[in-house]
């Protein structure tokens, strides 16, 4: 068992919700994915989560996320905590996924509220209890996404979660509503971990007693990213400001179409992965979006994180 697992409260700092690489036929490439890990660890990165939104989870099989995640479990190898996505929109699915996570060996699971269902309060309450009983041993978060799955997880049921489950420790808030991080907060009481999963609310959030990131724009800044919460956390505000409006043009260039299929693309073009492959019903980015990308590399270029030749991966798909 990990010492995260058995510490969740340490858990902090910039964890990256990484890509699922895949082949140009659209298979997992579970060689880049193994490279992408090795070069977050390098840049930084305080953690490493897999299937989230960003990692595409719902076009990919119940068996294909689990291979993914031991991929990731295996490549950190103990270096770092490894807190992956494992919610889907059925509770069986939700469960089985869990389970594998858990006896692969990661230090928490980040579960997604079930998406298009749009299940009440108690729902949830009901929902998020269920797993945690089947796993006791393992750190449940939640995952509010509102803006994907048209169901919010309310700061009361948070708190209530808190209160009644002993392994329910955070949530990821990935809502725009800033006044939202706060409630929750306020009523689960300071003890609650909690992440932002908005990009230009990572620096905010610390204000408020933050644990820290899971930000898209670590996969392609990971450095950046860890030292904007290094700055905060010392002091150094002016720094912090300036990384997080430095910022700014990476967070645009994730969504100039629909993430991560820009991520993947500039990974690819990085030489980081072997292809920008992304699964339906995404597509890669248009021959405008790429002019868009472009652009906003050039305007972030000061807080991109490096590639080396021996970052790189070579090799056909």
């Amino acid at each position: 068992m990990s010492n995260w697992r058995t510490r969740p409260e340490a858990l902090t700092g910039s964890i990256a919700p990484v890509i699922t690489p895949f082949t140009d036929d659209g298979a997992v490439d579970h060689a880049s994915l193994a490279n992408l890990v090795n070069w977050q660890l390098k840049q930084g990165s305080d953690g490493v989560s897999i299937g989230g939104s960003t990692g595409e989870p719902s076009a990919q099989t119940v068996d294909e996320r689990a291979e993914a995640i031991r991929t990731v479990v295996k490549t950190v190898d103990g270096r770092a905590p490894v807190v992956p996505g494992t919610g889907s929109a059925k509770l069986d699915e939700t469960i089985a996924l869990t389970g594998a996570a858990h006896d692969a060996g990661v230090d928490a699971a980040l579960i997604i509220t079930p998406y298009y269902a749009r299940p009440t309060q108690d729902a949830l309450y009901v929902w998020y209890k269920t797993v945690a009983e089947e796993y006791p041993d393992l750190p449940i978060i939640a995952y509010n996404v509102p803006s994907r799955t048209a169901v919010e997880i309310a700061p009361e049921t948070v708190a209530r979660l808190h209160r009644d489950v002993p392994n329910f420790v955070g949530i990821k808030e990935t809502t725009k509503d800033f006044e939202h991080f706060s409630r929750v907060i306020k009523a689960a009481g300071r003890d609650l971990l909690v992440w932002s999963g908005i990009e230009l609310l990572c620096l905010p959030l610390l204000a408020l007693g933050g644990t820290g990131f899971v930000s898209a724009t670590a996969n392609i800044a990971p450095a950046a990213t860890k030292r904007m919460y290094e700055a905060f956390h010392a002091g150094r505000m002016d720094e912090a400001l300036d990384i997080h409006y430095g910022l700014h043009p990476l967070v645009d260039l994730i969504f100039v179409e629909t993430n991560p299929a820009p991520v993947k693309w500039v990974l690819s073009e990085r030489g980081l992965i072997r292809s920008g492959h992304v699964r339906p019903p995404l597509i890669t980015p248009t021959d405008a979006g790429k002019d868009k990308i472009r652009a906003l590399l050039a305007e972030g270029a000061e807080h991109l994180s490096p590639v080396e030749d021996t970052d790189t991966i070579s090799g056909g798909n």
